[in-house]
C-alpha cells in the first residue's frame, strides 16, 4: 500500500490553503464569505456546494489533517489521532461510550461505511410532531440519490464474511428476515479496517471527495484549530473566534499557539457534530428562549451480545457490516416500547478487550479465544417515546462540552429485549457459548439458559455496557421556534445568518445509521443556501 497514490499529500503539493498544526501558522484574523465549523458529512456537503457557488469558504476543523499514508491500520495510532478523546468519550455519568470523529473528514474518515436512507416512518413522525413538511420520502429522494451517485453508495456485491453471515443464518432459522447494506467505497480492498482509516482511499469520506473538491476551487482549511465562540450582536453572528489546538486534542499551551483566531465571515455554517454543535452556541450565549439549545440529542443507544463458535470468525477481516434486519423495528408503534436495528460490527482487539465485562483470567480467556468471537449489537431508536427524549448538551467549567443521557426504564428495557433477540439468533446460528455484554453475566451453554438469566439481571447503567457511534440531535429542526432550534431551510430560528448543516438537527434519532440521512438532508439545505447567497443552482452530481 506504500506505493499508492494519496490525494491529500498530492493536493497540499498543489497548493491547496491549508493551515494549522505542521501545516502553518493561521493570521489572527481572516475575512472570508462562509465559514463553516467541522470537516464532517454536513460539513463536506456544504463546502463543496458553496465553493462551486464561487463563495469563499473557510473550515474549520479542531481535529488533525490525516490521509491514507498515516493510516497504519493500528489502533494505537488511530484512535488519538482519529476520535474524540480517544475514542473514549463518554455520557456525563460514564455509561455510554461515545465513538465520534475528530479529524478532517470527522467521523466519516473512521465509521464502518454502513450508508442507509432515512426510514419513511422517521419522515412522517418529524412531519406530524415537528410540522416538517418538506421533510418526505418523495421530497428527499432526488437529494439522496445525488448523494449515493457522487459517493459512490450502492449495496455491496461481495459475499458477506463469515462475521456478518452469522447474523443471517441465525435470524433464517428464526423466521427474521436480513437486508443488505450499501456502503460508500470504490474499489474496496475488503480490508476491514474503515474504523481505523482507509489506507487505500477506497471510502468515500469527505476527507478524499468534498473536502478535496472544495480545496480544488479555493476554498480554506485550517486544521488544529477549535472553534470557540461566536461573537453575535443584532441577530447575527459577526466573527467566529477560535483558538489551536493539539493533535490529541488539547488546547495549544504556548503563548505564540494559544492566541485568538477571529474569523470573520457575512455567514456561517455550524457543522461540529452533534454534541460540539450545541457546545459552540452555548458558550457564544446565543439566542435559546424556548431552552431547546442542547436538549433532545440522541445516540442510538448500543447494546451488544458476544459469541464464541467452533469456526473462526475472525470479526476483524472484510466489509465490516454488510446486512442488518429491522425485524423488530416495525413490529410495534414507533411511539411505543423502543424498538431496534440489529447489526454484526467488525473486532479490534483494543476496542474488543475495552468494552466486555471482566478483568485478570476471565477477560484473559475471552481474548484468548478472540478468533472465534462473533458479537452482534442492537441500535436502539430513541427519540419517539415519551420516556427516551435524549439527552442534554452542557458544558464543564473548563467549556467543553458533555452529554448528559438519564438511561430511564424504556431505555433499559429496551435493551434487555434486544440481547434476549441477539443472544436467541447467535445459539440459532450454531453459538456455543453467549455472553450479553453486562457486569454481571457470565457465558451461558444454552438459549434456555441465557433466558432465565437474561430476564433476571438487573438493567441498571454501567451495569449493562453500552456505545454509541451515533450522535444526533441538540439542535433540532421544527416549524416553529418554541419547537426546535433550526428552521426547516437550516436557519437558526433566532440568528439569521447560521446554518446548521448536520445530525444536530435531526428531531428524533433516525432508527438507522444516519450517515447517508446527513448527507441527503443537508445536500438539500445546502443547495437552498448557495441559491440564497448567489443566486446560482448547484448539486452534488
Amino acid at each position: 500500500m506504500s506505493s499508492l497514490n494519496d490525494p491529500i499529500r498530492e493536493g497540499l503539493q498543489r497548493g491547496w490553503k491549508v493551515l494549522g498544526g505542521t501545516l502553518g501558522a493561521i493570521p489572527e484574523k481572516i475575512a472570508c464569505d462562509v465559514a463553516i465549523i467541522g470537516s464532517g458529512a454536513g460539513a463536506g456537503i456544504t463546502a463543496e456546494l458553496l465553493a462551486r457557488a464561487g463563495l469563499q469558504v473557510v473550515m474549520v476543523e479542531e481535529g488533525p489533517l490525516k490521509s491514507s499514508s498515516d493510516f497504519s491500520q493500528l489502533e494505537s495510532e488511530a484512535y488519538p489521532a482519529l476520535y474524540q478523546e480517544s475514542a473514549a468519550r463518554k455520557t456525563e455519568d460514564k455509561a455510554i461510550n461515545i465513538l465520534q470523529g475528530r479529524c478532517v473528514g470527522g467521523s466519516t474518515t473512521g465509521n464502518w461505511t454502513s450508508s442507509l436512507r432515512t426510514p419513511a416512518s422517521t419522515l412522517k413522525f418529524w412531519q406530524d410532531r415537528f410540522g416538517l413538511a418538506g421533510y418526505s420520502k418523495a421530497a428527499l429522494a432526488p437529494y439522496f440519490a445525488q448523494a449515493e451517485q457522487r459517493l459512490n453508495i450502492a449495496l455491496w456485491q461481495v459475499a458477506p464474511t463469515e462475521n456478518n453471515a452469522l447474523l443471517g443464518r441465525g435470524a433464517g432459522k428464526l423466521g427474521i428476515y436480513t437486508e443488505p447494506i450499501a456502503r460508500n467505497v470504490k474499489g474496496c480492498w475488503n480490508l476491514g479496517s474503515c474504523g481505523l482509516g482507509c489506507p487505500t482511499n477506497a471510502k468515500q469520506s469527505m476527507l478524499v471527495t468534498t473536502i478535496s473538491a472544495a480545496l480544488d476551487l479555493g476554498a480554506q482549511l485550517l486544521t488544529q484549530t477549535r472553534a470557540e465562540h461566536f461573537e453575535l450582536a443584532n441577530g447575527r453572528g459577526t466573527s467566529l473566534m477560535c483558538r489551536n489546538s493539539e493533535k490529541n486534542g488539547a488546547l495549544a499551551q504556548s503563548l505564540s499557539a494559544s492566541c485568538a483566531i477571529k474569523i470573520v465571515a457575512n455567514n456561517c455554517g455550524l457543522a461540529g457534530g452533534a454534541i460540539n454543535s450545541p457546545a459552540v452556541l452555548l458558550r457564544s450565549g446565543a439566542p435559546d428562549p424556548h431552552g431547546r439549545l442542547g436538549g433532545r440529542t440522541f445516540l442510538h443507544p448500543v447494546v451488544m451480545s458476544s459469541s464464541l463458535f467452533d469456526q473462526k470468525v475472525e470479526a476483524w477481516n472484510g466489509a465490516p457490516q454488510s446486512i442488518y434486519t429491522d425485524h423488530f423495528l416495525p413490529n410495534q408503534p414507533i411511539d411505543g416500547a423502543l424498538g431496534y436495528k440489529l447489526e454484526a460490527p467488525p473486532l479490534h482487539p483494543l476496542i474488543f478487550a475495552s468494552t466486555v465485562p471482566g478483568f485478570g483470567q476471565g477477560q484473559h480467556d475471552l481474548l484468548r479465544s478472540f478468533p472465534h468471537k462473533h458479537t452482534l449489537l442492537a441500535l436502539l431508536r430513541d427519540g419517539f417515546h415519551d420516556e427516551a427524549p435524549g439527552g442534554q448538551v452542557k458544558l464543564r467549567g473548563d467549556g467543553s462540552a458533555v452529554l448528559d443521557y438519564p438511561l430511564g426504564d424504556c431505555v433499559m428495557q429496551g435493551a434487555r429485549r434486544a440481547l434476549l433477540s441477539m443472544m436467541e439468533i447467535q445459539f440459532a446460528a450454531g453459538a456455543r457459548q453467549v455472553l450479553p455484554l453486562h457486569e454481571m453475566a457470565v457465558p451461558y451453554n444454552s438459549w434456555a439458559q441465557a433466558r432465565e438469566a437474561m430476564l433476571a439481571l438487573p438493567m441498571k447503567p454501567r451495569l449493562v455496557k453500552m456505545v454509541s457511534a451515533h450522535v444526533m440531535g441538540g439542535c433540532g429542526l421544527a416549524d416553529s421556534p418554541g419547537q426546535g432550534v433550526t428552521r426547516p431551510d437550516g436557519m437558526h430560528w433566532q440568528l439569521d445568518n447560521l446554518s446548521i448543516h448536520n445530525g444536530s438537527i435531526f428531531p428524533t434519532s433516525i432508527g438507522a445509521n444516519p450517515q447517508l440521512s446527513v448527507y441527503g438532508a443537508v445536500n438539500r439545505l445546502a443547495q437552498g443556501l448557495a441559491k440564497t447567497l448567489t443566486g446560482r443552482d448547484v448539486a452534488l452530481a
